[in-house]
This record gives C-alpha cells, sequence and structure tokens, in this order.
C-alpha cells in the first residue's frame, strides 16, 4: 500500500503543483523526506517572503502554488502576506506542518493549537483531518477550494506522523485524477438586457480591476471601449493593469476614496465596473458613492464582493466570458473616441546633488525597459504618478500588494521571475517596503535569478507622512527610517548592487541589470512624494 506522503506527492504532480515554497522545521521535515525528483524546493529565509514568493509566483504563471510553512511560528509570520494573498485573489495552497497528533492536546513545542481557525477569515478554506487516512482527500480539497472562482488562498495543517501512514488503495486510484470545474455564464437574456444598458448610455465609462488581467481579458477590455468609445479606468488600489497605459481611452487609476471616485466618475450616467469590487476605498472621504443621475453595474466572479457592494446592480459571473459577450452584443457607438489625456513630461536629469523625483525614476525605467518587462511595484506613495510614466500594454505586465500589506514586492519579484524566466522582472521597491522582504534577495542570488531591484530610498516611510498631512498629524513618531545602505545590504545576501546619482548613473545601470543573467540591485535617493497615493 502507497504511504500518505506518496499519494500527496501524486495529488500535487497531476495538478502541476511541483515547485514548493518554503522555510521548513522539524514539524515539515517527514513530508520533505525524499523529494521526487521532478520536484523543486525554493527556500525562502523568512515565511512572509515565502508566501509573497509563492503569491508572485502563482499569479505570474496564471495557475496555482505550494506553499509550506512552519506550525504556528511560520503561519504568523506569513498572515502579513496572506492579506494581499485573499485580496488578489491568488490560489495559494497552504500546508503547515503539526505536531505529532498525540502530543497536539499537551501542548508540546510546535504544537498548531486550534490550526484550522489560525488564518482566519484570510482564507477561502482551512482544515486539519481528524484521521491521518483523510490527508489525502483533505490536500485535494484544498487544490480545488483555492482554483475554483474565486479563486484564493487555503491552509491545510498535517500532523508530521500522518505521512508515513498507509492510506486505501481506492483513494490512491481515485483522489489524484480528480477535477473540479466552474462555469459561470451570463445567460442570453442577461447578455441581451446589459447589452442594451450600455447601448442607451450617452457617457458610459469602464472601471476594469485585477481580475481582467489575472483571466487574460485585456483585448476583450480593450475591444469594449473602442467599441463604446468610452474611457477606462483602473479600479482603485490597483493589484494588477487590466488595460494599457498607452491607449488613448486609458485614464489612469482611481482614488481610494468615496468623494473622489464620485469627482473622477462625474458626467457619465452608465459606469461599468468590471473584475473589481465596488469600491476598494481608503482614506475617509465621507460623501454620495455615486455621480448624479449616474447607474451602475458590476461584473464580478466574487459573490463577496457582490454581496457587499453598497451601491449598482451586481451579477457573478466568469469575467473573460462576460467581457466577450458584451463586445459581441451591443452595438458600436458612433460617437467620438475619448481625446487621449495629457501625458507627463520626463523631469529633468538632475546632479548628483540632487535626489532624484519618483517621476524621474519610472522614465529612466520606462526608456530602458524592454516591451516586455514585468513591473512589481512596492513603492506605495508613488502610486497616482506611476502610470503616467510606465508603458504596459501587455498581460501579466505589473503586480502589486492588493490589500496594501508591506512585504510583498520585493519577495513576490521572486515569485513572478520563477514563473516567467523568459521575460525581464523588474522590481520598483520604496525603501520601507524592501525591509519586510529583504531576505528574498538571498533566495534570487541563491537560484540565480535575474531580477532587477530598484530601491527608491527617501528615508522616510513616504505614505505614511501624506496620510500625517492628509490627518493633521503633526508629531508622530516612528516616520523617518534613515541610514539604511541597500548596496551593502544586498552584497551580504549575494546580489550585486550599485547605488547611482544621476540619470546617466541610473540607465546604465538598468542597462546592465537587465543585459545580466543574475539578479542586481539598484538603489536610487529619491525625494518623498506628498500627495496621497
Amino acid at each position: 500500500m502507497a504511504t500518505i506522503r506518496e499519494v500527496t506527492y501524486e495529488i500535487l504532480r497531476q495538478h502541476g503543483l511541483t515547485t514548493f515554497f518554503g522555510n521548513p522545521g522539524s514539524n515539515e521535515l517527514t513530508f520533505l523526506d525524499e523529494m521526487p525528483a521532478d520536484f523543486r524546493y525554493i527556500l525562502g529565509l523568512h515565511e512572509g517572503a515565502v508566501l509573497a514568493m509563492a503569491d508572485g509566483f502563482a499569479q505570474a504563471s496564471g495557475g496555482p502554488a505550494f506553499a509550506n510553512l512552519h506550525s504556528a511560528a511560520g503561519t504568523g509570520h506569513a498572515v502579513g502576506a496572506l492579506t494581499n494573498s485573499w485580496y488578489s485573489h491568488s490560489p495559494l495552497v497552504i500546508t503547515a506542518g503539526q505536531q505529532v497528533r498525540s502530543q497536539v492536546g499537551t501542548e508540546a513545542t510546535l504544537s498548531n493549537v486550534d490550526a484550522p481557525s489560525l488564518p482566519q477569515p484570510l482564507v477561502k478554506w482551512s482544515g486539519e483531518p481528524l484521521a491521518a487516512s483523510d490527508a489525502p482527500r483533505m490536500i485535494s480539497q484544498a487544490i480545488h477550494t483555492a482554483t475554483t472562482t474565486p479563486a484564493g488562498p487555503v491552509y491545510v495543517s498535517i500532523p508530521l506522523d500522518d505521512w508515513r501512514q498507509e492510506v486505501d488503495d481506492g483513494l490512491v486510484a481515485e483522489l489524484p485524477a480528480r477535477r473540479v470545474e466552474t462555469a459561470g455564464a451570463l445567460s442570453p437574456a442577461q447578455i441581451e438586457e446589459l447589452a442594451a444598458v450600455l447601448d442607451q448610455a450617452q457617457h458610459p465609462v469602464l472601471v476594469l480591476g485585477p481580475d481582467v488581467d489575472a483571466t487574460a481579458s485585456n483585448d476583450q477590455a480593450v475591444a469594449l471601449a473602442e467599441k463604446l468609445r468610452a474611457p477606462a479606468w483602473i479600479a482603485p488600489s490597483a493589484s494588477r493593469c487590466p488595460f494599457p497605459t498607452r491607449h488613448p481611452a486609458f485614464r489612469g487609476v482611481l482614488p481610494a476614496s468615496i468623494t473622489g471616485i464620485s469627482a473622477q466618475l462625474a458626467g457619465h450616467d452608465v459606469i461599468l465596473v468590471v473584475g473589481a469590487p465596488v469600491f476598494r476605498y481608503h482614506q475617509f472621504d465621507p460623501g454620495p458613492y455615486l455621480p448624479d443621475d449616474a447607474s451602475l453595474v458590476h461584473l464580478t466572479s466574487d459573490p463577496a464582493e457582490a454581496a457587499r457592494a453598497p451601491m449598482g446592480r451586481s451579477v457573478v459571473v466568469d469575467v473573460q466570458q462576460a467581457l466577450a459577450a458584451l463586445v459581441d452584443a451591443i452595438t458600436q457607438a458612433e460617437r467620438p473616441m475619448p481625446e487621449p489625456r495629457s501625458s507627463l513630461s520626463p523631469p529633468a536629469d538632475h546632479d548628483a546633488t540632487t535626489p532624484f523625483a519618483p517621476e524621474a525614476v519610472f522614465s529612466a525605467v520606462a526608456a530602458t525597459a524592454p516591451a516586455d518587462a514585468i513591473y512589481v511595484k512596492e513603492a506605495t506613495s508613488t502610486t497616482g504618478v506611476v502610470w503616467d510614466h510606465l508603458d504596459i500594454s501587455r498581460p501579466g505586465s505589473y503586480y502589486f500588494p492588493a490589500a496594501g500589506g508591506l512585504g510583498f514586492g520585493l519577495a513576490a519579484a521572486v515569485g513572478v521571475q520563477l514563473a516567467q524566466p523568459e521575460r525581464p522582472v523588474i522590481a520598483l521597491i520604496g525603501d520601507g517596503s524592501a525591509n519586510y522582504g529583504i531576505t528574498a534577495l538571498w533566495t534570487a542570488a541563491q537560484y540565480h535569478l535575474p531580477v532587477t531591484f530598484v530601491i527608491l530610498n527617501n528615508g522616510t516611510y513616504a505614505a505614511l507622512r501624506s496620510f500625517s498631512n492628509y490627518m493633521h498629524v503633526t508629531d508622530a513618531p516612528g516616520i523617518d527610517i534613515p541610514g539604511i545602505d541597500f548596496v551593502r545590504i544586498a552584497e551580504g545576501y549575494g546580489v550585486s548592487a550599485r547605488a547611482v546619482k544621476t540619470s546617466d548613473e541610473l540607465q546604465d545601470a538598468l542597462r546592465r541589470s537587465l543585459g545580466s543573467d543574475e539578479p542586481h540591485l539598484i538603489e536610487v535617493p529619491t525625494r518623498p512624494i506628498e500627495a496621497l497615493p
């Protein structure tokens, strides 16, 4: 008879889960022992970085990713990163090692007491098998739960003495071959009704979210905008880029406030939101949720997003199918296409005595990066300006922490590069954010991943400083973080690094890094942006 461990590896193999992200402890050793040759283990030095790597890998590969955490402590380390995975609908299968069954009740060291409750509410489902023999079925359940629409992270705690137990032959035959599919399509009546709403609109507008990019529906979104002759915004707090930033219909990213969104959408009578919540607000600016005389239609794959929206009509549906159906059903509008928004001129070069404006960094990156570059960004205070400078036109080319939980960017870039080895990955990371995931530099070096890490070092938590000004907080401690030398830190982890002070130096460093097959870090002194992100 096969062991539980052997059956589990076969289940994982059948679902393509052959890359593990982890940081092992004693509870996980019996599972990892004699790992099959067709599996690979990506070691991270902190579970927060481990989970962010797995998150980046899942989003960039378009499939599930497998993370292995160490009991309760390792799970706790990863929970901050898990907030981003939850809101980005990342299909993560997260396992954690548990003490041997007979010692959990006495709370022996490394027991994960009440393990299923630990990651809640940031997972779709969590569990721990009541009997060792149920562990393979529970792993199968976890995979299908993580990958069915809406995708999301799941969590399974497995006692370390389960893995060597034998399992029933019937499960060996049935579990690996199981498939679960989702088929949620607009009905013909719904298509006709929604098409009529859009055809009758005088001033429609699109608001597009991360699930458009996650389902590679960007071309359908462009086709819909062009057929409607409507402007297209990206939903607030965008974790992906669902619309090409150089298309004439592109308007940027909506602000994350009630009155800010209403002001930007004023004058539109029909607001079509696709693949995003309605809406992810941040700063508190109360007021009307919608402009006067505007109606909102919301297409989402997530029933929870539909249920909690404060306004409009929501339809839970397959986003890609819905966009394609509406493109076919609506009538070509006769109004003119929206005028392209005025682009910002790149800031002038500066000498070595002046910190860079963040816009100058993004302009230099845009001028140097190849067309197929992937950007992983976690310089949170610059979110409002990055869209004016980066040319993002391909699906799967931009990733940002979906919940704003710091520590995503630097580590996620490692996972993205593992998932997309043929495309260059450029990580644009703030100095505050970098410290939350800095150990991922070691992983990049050890696995020879040619990520270009650009650290925008302004010596402060600039987003927090902006919120302090907005909230009239004049003397809060802990906002400034001077004196960090990222070049020396990177070199200590085995990553080649360089500090630059001029635009010429920055572009030279970018060209050298992008032409290399090893990771590089570029530290750029920048000045803070005072406006809210």
